[in-house]
């Protein structure tokens, strides 16, 4: 069983996030979407354990900077309930690769918002491109569609825009 323990990093580089177009695995929950990139935790990982391993892993670059910038709760029926830790990376080394899960591109944050996303995917990059403090956020899904979104405690109204 994999861990409900998870992590995503958007890795920055002159003004643009590096972000996975996930067309490539089979059965996927995100199959089309574009998001950033991480994964579940192993055993005994910590949050940065499994950030390292997960970029590396999905990009082959190693960060050398970064910053946790939230928590967020994803729920959804059939699917359980997720806890991301959220980061953002502006150093790292390395040669970028291919990745088995999807294609690397790097986008430009003013273009993120045009692309094939999440619902609740949107309100957490807008707050990253608003450098928002720390913030927990949490994300309830029917099938696609965002039904609930909670940050630090408080009701967002939904439909988003």
């Amino acid at each position: 069983m994999k861990s409900p323990m998870t992590t995503l990093c958007y890795i920055e580089k002159g003004g643009a996030y590096l972000m996975m177009h996930r067309v490539k695995k089979k059965k996927d929950v995100n199959q089309g979407k574009w998001i950033g990139v991480g994964g579940h935790f192993e055993p005994g990982e910590s949050p940065e354990e499994c950030l390292l391993r997960e970029v590396r892993e999905e990009t082959g670059l190693t960060l050398l900077s970064w910053r946790f910038r939230g928590i967020v709760t994803f729920s959804q029926e059939g699917y359980g309930t997720e806890y991301m830790c959220l980061y953002t990376a502006d150093e790292f080394e390395g040669q970028e690769t291919d990745c088995e899960e999807g294609i690397l591109e790097w986008i430009p944050k003013k273009e993120i918002q045009g692309l094939s996303l999440w619902s609740g995917d949107r309100l957490f990059l807008d707050l990253l491109v608003r450098d928002a403090p720390f913030f927990s956020l949490k994300l309830s899904y029917r099938e696609e569609t965002l039904v609930e979104a909670v940050l630090d405690g408080h009701p967002i109204p939904l439909p988003l825009p």
